[in-house]
């Protein structure tokens, strides 16, 4: 029988992941902040903070690091100018993470569900951990399937997007071999987020 999706090639592969800062009362709604996109085997394709399009009322420094030096010199990038190069580089390609839906949202980029491999939704990782109906941390995720610690200070979108990397390589023959025939082996992302999905 035919594969009904092809298993991509290392080369179709990127991970990403974002950090967001606050924004509006209490800093409770998230904007994006820095994002960063690492290859297969790790190496950085873009690690960038982005300038905020709103007032930055939370900058979440105690888990980010980021402070408002970072957002505001005149070399920071615009929001729309890096959304456009993350849109650009993402085409085409097979995007891992962890609780992706997050990150595209705050980035108002969507991309295909049948081109995510979503760490947080796959659901061999959340069965081993016996929390079949629920979303596992990234860093409880590496203490328990890979011994190692991540997220240990502050967040660090380079470190997060090599981690959910290294899970998806742990499984990837069996990832891409249960999609190869149609059998979808993740849990769907939270309904509310579905305009992130094409």
């Amino acid at each position: 029988m035919a594969a009904k999706y092809p298993v991509p090639s290392s080369d179709k592969i990127l991970a990403l992941s974002c950090t967001n800062v606050g924004v509006g009362p209490g800093g409770t709604t998230a904007m994006l902040a820095r994002v960063s996109i690492v290859d297969y085997r790790g190496q950085v394709i873009l690690d960038t903070y982005v300038s905020p399009t709103m007032q930055v009322s939370d900058y979440r420094t105690a888990t980010t690091g980021i402070e408002s030096s970072h957002l505001l010199s005149p070399d920071t990038p615009a929001f729309t100018q890096v959304q456009q190069h993350v849109a650009d580089l993402i085409k085409g390609k097979v995007l891992v993470g962890h609780s992706l839906w997050n990150d595209l949202s705050v980035l108002g980029i969507p991309h295909p569900a049948v081109a995510t491999r979503d760490v947080a939704l796959y659901q061999p990782f959340r069965n081993a951990l016996r929390s079949p109906n629920q979303v596992i941390g990234l860093q409880t995720l590496m203490w328990h399937l890979m011994c190692r610690r991540c997220q240990d200070g502050q967040l660090h979108p380079v470190e997060n997007a090599r981690a959910s990397l290294d899970l998806y390589r742990t499984v990837s023959s069996e990832w891409e071999g249960a999609i190869a025939i149609g059998n979808w082996p993740s849990c769907l992302p939270p309904s509310t987020f579905s305009r992130c999905y094409l």
